[in-house]
């Protein structure tokens, strides 16, 4: 058994209990998750998702796709496939991480996935309208989204300015900020807060955070009134 007696993990603070990075958005017309982490059925079932019209995959690293294989509980109540989005190299990875799913023989059960490609152009989903934006993770071209007035962006440590441009008039910005040291693929805090003063959302929140960054309620007295650490569970409204 591995231990670790670090602040944040002996932290008492719930915002200091951290799952995989995901968010779900909720409009009149869609609900999406994006992202399907090793821990996806565990946040789905805890936020009571009981719909899911598509996934979004950001990039095909495991901490971000490994839990698809539970979209089947979704196939099964809604008498549909998942249709889940990403761009071509993505759904690559998918068909290789799960094989099963896209056999000529289907065993029963298994999850039922309609894979559909994109690239940096808007697309439609349901009526409305969602922007890819893309960015580097160290040397891994990244897809974040855009969706009305949200924008969440994970796994990045660089952003070009047409994509900051896409970006540019968010009320709310989510993006990933995973320590204060220096890291060769994420934002650290010092990064973040940089990106932040550029795009001057209405409110941004920090996401993809290691236990390195510190305890949530230190953290936080360091950052501007506009800007806050993303926790489990948290909720917005946005309107």
């Amino acid at each position: 058994m591995i231990g670790c007696s670090c602040p944040v993990c002996t932290s008492l603070d719930f915002r200091d209990k951290r799952l995989r990075t995901s968010v779900h958005i909720q409009t009149d017309f869609n609900s999406i998750v994006i992202d399907s982490g090793p821990d996806f059925r565990q946040q789905v079932l805890r936020a009571k998702i009981q719909r899911l019209d598509a996934l979004l995959i950001t990039h095909e690293h495991k901490d971000h796709i490994a839990g698809m294989d539970d979209v089947r509980a979704y196939n099964f109540w809604q008498k549909t496939d998942m249709p889940v989005y990403g761009r071509s190299r993505v759904l690559d990875a998918i068909r290789r991480e799960f094989p099963y799913a896209f056999a000529d023989y289907k065993y029963p059960g298994i999850p039922q996935i309609t894979l559909k490609e994109i690239t940096s152009d808007a697309f439609e989903l349901n009526g409305e309208t969602i922007l890819p934006i893309e960015v580097m993770h160290y040397k891994l071209p990244t897809h974040g989204f855009r969706l009305g007035d949200f924008t969440y962006i994970t796994d990045a440590n660089a952003i070009g300015q047409e994509a900051l441009d896409r970006i540019k008039g968010s009320k709310v910005l989510v993006l990933n900020a995973l320590q204060k040291e220096a890291h060769v693929s994420h934002f650290t805090l010092e990064q973040a807060l940089e990106i932040v003063e550029q795009v001057q959302p209405q409110a941004a929140y920090f996401t993809h955070m290691s236990h390195r960054m510190g305890k949530h309620s230190d953290i936080e007295k360091e950052l501007p009134h506009n800007v806050r650490l993303a926790y489990d569970g948290l909720t917005l409204r946005i309107e």
